[in-house]
């Protein structure tokens, strides 16, 4: 039994490796949903933030995002946003979105920078992507984005 036991024993670190990195749906085990959102010309999987925890914890202490993938803060109304980047160290694009899904700013935050960055205009949504993706994906001030109705307002 002791030959088995050892001869198994790879095969069960392998499995376990396996079993910790095979959820796609959970954009680096954070735990969040996740939402399907087109932007310029690319499909991007979305973290969704809608509450005070998720919104202030956001995209810190992460060393890496895949290209695809992102983070929408969800508000409860419109409101002029400003986020900034405490203890993030990957740099990112905003991309701030009124309640109606129109992208009304789009700013670049550099890695730890405690700076505020705000919405040119009122926002219910913000974006979070790779720094250089607004631009490379061709998305602009203006366009509009369709953001699922879970994420909208309960009024």
């Amino acid at each position: 039994m002791n030959r088995l036991h050892l001869a198994l024993r790879p095969l069960f670190f392998v499995l376990i490796a396996l079993a910790c990195g095979c959820d796609k749906d959970r954009a680096a085990s954070s735990g969040l949903p996740t939402i399907q959102l087109q932007i310029g010309n690319k499909s991007f999987t979305l973290e969704v933030a809608d509450n005070d925890r998720d919104r202030k914890y956001g995209l810190m202490r992460r060393d890496s995002m895949p290209a695809d993938h992102g983070m929408i803060f969800a508000f409860d109304r419109e409101a002029p946003l400003s986020f900034y980047m405490k203890n993030t160290r990957i740099p990112l694009d905003i991309l701030y979105l009124d309640h109606a899904g129109k992208i009304v700013s789009i700013k670049q935050m550099k890695p730890y920078d405690e700076s505020s960055v705000r919405s040119d205009e009122p926002a219910q949504f913000a974006i979070e992507l790779n720094k250089g993706t607004a631009d490379a994906v061709g998305a602009k001030v203006g366009a509009n984005l369709s953001i699922p109705s879970t994420l909208r307002a309960k009024d």
